[in-house]
């Protein structure tokens, strides 16, 4: 339910919650990751000195690249049914780069999206106008998405996508998330940080990954702040796999499987993007994310 490190609250199958650490000998073990143990995995322990002991396959879970462990990722959470990422068009602004890497990162897994798009209060009528320009690209390649304000608005829709599912929370700092839990479960009482007026970013008020239970069977799981999300893994050819856009093209390039949609000929991703069929904005992303440019944030 929650890891800070060092300390690992897990639910019991009697309800209760025991505070364990991990058994040497899984640290030990050849894991890549920075937190081999992450929130939402199923694990066993022992109750005599609260030792975990055993982590149990995972269905699947959230990677991005470690940023304090050169080659290794850090897992965000585990088990998931979607994943929510909360942006802003400003104060502080979310980037399409991070965006779109947050999505190839739960389509590597065939994790479902949802975008949550808040603070609309604070714009401007062109600003918002653009914002729903942005919501028109995600909207029509499948993602579910929100645009909403969660000061102001009523989130009973948004409440009800989360029923009977394990939801992970991301987004950068001062996006809202904390504000969003605290109005989605009552009691719960995160603190919530003003935003920067010299640098219009957010700062850190989660400090570790924690599940909250929304209801019996529906659980949330914040995390910190991201500033940028670094992929894990995954070889030029095969990120075109995770935009759905382009996997729904790539089999009619010339070089089918092979085709990476930079400059081959006959390619019928480049065909869509110059027709207005893919976003310029997601194959510019594409292109960044093929190219290993530092695009991230």
């Amino acid at each position: 339910m929650k890891s800070t490190g060092s300390w690992y609250d897990v639910l019991g199958e009697d309800g209760n919650k025991y505070a364990c650490r991990v058994r040497g000998k899984i640290r030990l073990d050849d894991i890549r990751e920075s937190n081999p143990v992450a929130v939402g995995d199923h694990v066993n322990f022992e109750m005599i000195d609260k030792a975990i002991v055993q982590i149990l396959p995972r269905e699947n879970h959230m990677l991005r690249q470690s940023v304090k462990k050169t080659g290794h990722s850090h897992v965000l959470a585990a088990n998931l049914s979607q994943a929510m990422l909360m942006a802003t068009l400003a104060r502080p602004r979310t980037s399409l780069g991070f965006i779109d890497r947050f999505l190839v990162a739960a389509e590597s897994f065939r994790i479902p999206q949802v975008l949550v798009f808040n603070k609309k209060d604070l714009l401007r009528p062109h600003e918002l106008d653009e914002l729903t320009e942005v919501v028109k690209i995600y909207s029509d390649i499948g993602v579910r998405c929100f645009l909403l304000s969660t000061l102001y608005d009523d989130l009973s829709s948004l409440k009800s996508i989360l029923q009977h599912k394990i939801t992970l929370l991301a987004g950068h700092s001062g996006v809202g998330k904390s504000t969003l839990l605290n109005k989605l479960i009552p009691g719960i009482k995160l603190r919530v940080s003003e935003i920067s007026n010299f640098s219009e970013k957010g700062t850190h008020t989660t400090t570790f990954a924690e599940m909250f239970q929304v209801d019996d069977d529906s659980f949330i799981i914040d995390t910190p702040g991201v500033k940028e999300w670094g992929l894990v893994d995954m070889g030029p050819e095969e990120i075109s796999d995770y935009f759905p856009e382009m996997r729904d093209r790539r089999l009619n390039c010339k070089f089918g499987a092979r085709c990476i949609h930079l400059q081959e000929p006959k390619c019928a991703v480049l065909d869509a993007v110059r027709s207005g069929e893919i976003a310029l904005s997601r194959y510019e992303n594409y292109v960044s994310m093929v190219l290993g440019e530092d695009n991230r944030k």
